[in-house]
């Protein structure tokens, strides 16, 4: 069910599409703190998307993997989503977010006798949250496709990077992912191995964002990744194991009029099931009806749930002292299935989980409780400023 069958959406890209003029000259970086100003800053313009030219995600997709793993370029945008709870054998939790993004600047395909040029882009969030010492940890990079600064690859072998973070694969079959990621003060190295099939979102991975014909993505998830590696923070390294989500998403849309942003949740249960659920928010106070989510059974089975299988209701409130925008505090979330009812309670290990990225939004993990117990992540955007215009 994509971060809300928009999860991380152009979002980025709809803004940073005039960045081109940085990256000519490589990375570049933006590190924060939640007890501090953003640390540095980058400064871009909104630019109307065009999608002409596009492929477009309206028919069936021929599923192929380790291929599907790899970049498609002939779409405008896709992702590498990962998000996990990590313990160290003391009981020490961590949560972890590592994501990059490309973004085609046109649809063409060019050869060029420069080696600098390119027309993909790259954007990538790394944050690390550490709940003993209640800090949370972020960083943000840009960078162009090009002079390998930045790339996605399935040949030779499965890779996906920008400057030194990078997620890859050990081994041809990517029968195991590696990511590896160091910023200013924390880092991880971590390998993940799937313990399920990709599960499809939607239509066999045809999920749709909104009611305008192509206005859908191309969308699977590797639910549920025991991981192990080691955290980094502040000088001191913890080894640590639990699980980890990854969702991918490729296609060239946008989000319908009116959408303001979404409340997206990923869950891992320990009797071994997995949920994804969310809503997007319109600017009249109203839920986008087309949204659903996916739950995945310990067998790897799944079941689409439409809007009707499940109720979000947010409570409590917690106001950012860098944004100043007011989040929930908690969610209860009530699934409907085959006449049963399934009540979780999901609350923030960390109240300040907020990355101050180009665009603010809060992604963070959670503890579930109620009918069962487990752990997630939770990503709330448009709290900060409204979604409209940026994607």
């Amino acid at each position: 069910m994509n971060s809300i069958y928009v999860n991380k959406q152009v979002l980025w890209f709809g803004l940073i599409a005039a960045v081109i003029a940085i990256l000519v000259y490589g990375v570049v970086r933006v590190s924060s703190r939640p007890s501090q100003p953003i640390g540095a800053e980058t400064i871009v313009v909104a630019v109307e998307p065009n999608t002409d030219g596009f492929a477009r995600a309206i028919g069936p997709w021929q599923w192929e993997f380790p291929r599907d793993h790899g970049p498609h370029p002939a779409f405008q945008t896709e992702w590498w989503y990962f998000t996990g709870n990590l313990t160290t054998a003391d009981g020490r939790r961590f949560g972890y977010q590592f994501t990059i993004f490309r973004r085609a600047l046109t649809p063409e395909q060019r050869d060029s006798r420069s080696e600098w040029y390119t027309n993909q882009m790259y954007l990538a969030h790394f944050t690390v949250s550490d709940m003993a010492g209640g800090t949370f940890y972020q960083e943000e990079r840009f960078s162009r496709g090009a002079v390998d600064l930045a790339g996605a690859e399935v040949s030779p072998r499965f890779r996906v990077w920008i400057d030194d973070w990078a997620v890859f694969a050990a081994d041809d079959t990517i029968s195991q992912m590696l990511i590896r990621a160091k910023a200013a003060g924390f880092a991880i190295d971590l390998t993940l191995t799937p313990v399920k099939a990709p599960a499809f979102h939607g239509d066999n991975g045809l999920s749709q964002k909104g009611p305008e014909a192509g206005n859908a993505s191309y969308y699977y998830s590797l639910s549920r990744l025991e991981t192990k590696g080691t955290v980094e923070i502040g000088g001191g390294e913890f080894a640590v194991s639990g699980l980890s989500w990854m969702d991918r998403e490729f296609g060239t849309s946008a989000l319908s009029a009116g959408a303001v942003g979404w409340d997206w949740f990923a869950i891992h249960l320990d009797d071994g099931h997995d949920i994804m659920v969310g809503q997007i928010r319109h600017q009249d106070g109203s839920l986008e009806p087309l949204f659903g989510g996916l739950l995945v059974s310990p067998d790897g089975t799944t079941r689409y749930l439409t809007a009707e299988d499940f109720t979000i209701t947010p409570f409590g409130s917690w106001r950012s002292k860098n944004s100043g925008a007011t989040y929930p505090a908690g969610w209860e979330i009530e699934l409907a299935l085959d006449g049963d009812s399934l009540r979780l309670v999901l609350e923030p290990l960390l109240a300040d989980q907020e990355v101050l990225a180009n665009v603010i939004y809060w992604e963070g993990a959670v503890r579930i409780s109620g009918d069962a117990a487990g752990y997630g992540y939770a990503e709330l955007t448009g709290y900060a400023q409204p979604l409209r215009g940026l994607i």
